[in-house]
């Protein structure tokens, strides 16, 4: 029985690495493309404490919410947010330990936090919608945000369960708590010509992409550690050949 008992911790094992890998892929995606998306906004540069992160998917030239939108590469911030969501997405219903309603609540999260990207990406945030119509783009910012922490406290809370480290789990809790906190902060200021709105913003935003990426990290690494332990052990006597 050796050798089932090691293919299907191979498995497992892989499986594992898979999930980190998407986790931190999800996080990742978000934070490349703001970078590079803010990095070629530089007439007049873009501000990560002022501007809106949504500012970075609007192709403009135009000015909404005491803000002027005008940003070269708004294709680069649509697809980070239209990847995001669904990489972690993926990640979490390929999560395996969690039980019950925990496992049916995570995998709702999970999909509205994809949605929600998939509506930030297609609905530029640039404030001109008219009064009439459904303000998508304002919609899917909070079914991210509001799913996003919601999740990362989750997933914190059953560490255990998941394979992540305990002092991980706890920040985890920390900085879903944080941003779920900091969503009624900013929006205390949004629309206003606050200096520091963009910094208020990613109170509530960073803590889920940050969160995702410890966690996958941290189940990557406790995978890895398994497997190689399990392929030092030393191997369980064996009748000898022909036998």
């Amino acid at each position: 029985m050796a050798v089932p008992n090691k293919r299907r911790a191979l498995r497992a094992s892989a499986r594992a690495k898979m999930v980190g890998a998407l986790l931190i892929a999800g996080g990742g995606v978000f934070f490349a493309a703001e970078f590079i998306s803010a990095s070629a906004w530089t007439d007049p540069p873009y501000s990560y404490t002022y501007h809106y992160v949504s500012n970075l998917g609007v192709r403009g030239p135009v000015e909404t919410l005491h803000q002027v939108m005008n940003s070269p590469l708004s294709w680069v911030m649509n697809t980070g947010f239209f990847l995001f969501g669904i990489l972690l997405a993926l990640g979490v219903i390929a999560l395996r330990g969690l039980r019950g309603w925990r496992r049916g609540a995570s995998v709702i999260l999970g999909l509205l936090m994809a949605i929600g990207g998939v509506l930030l990406a297609l609905n530029p945030g640039d404030g001109q919608e008219a009064a009439n119509q459904i303000d998508y783009h304002s919609i899917g910012a909070l079914a991210s945000i509001v799913s996003g922490n919601m999740l990362v406290v989750l997933m914190g809370r059953q560490h255990k369960a998941i394979g992540v480290s305990r002092s991980v789990g706890k920040s985890m809790v920390a900085l879903g708590v944080i941003g779920l906190l900091g969503l009624p902060l900013y929006l205390s200021v949004a629309g206003s010509e606050f200096g520091l709105i963009g910094l208020f913003e990613r109170v509530a935003i960073y803590p889920l992409f940050i969160g995702q990426i410890l966690a996958g990290v941290s189940i990557w690494k406790s995978r890895a550690a398994a497997q190689a332990r399990h392929a030092t052990l030393p191997r369980s006597p064996e009748m000898p050949a022909g036998t």
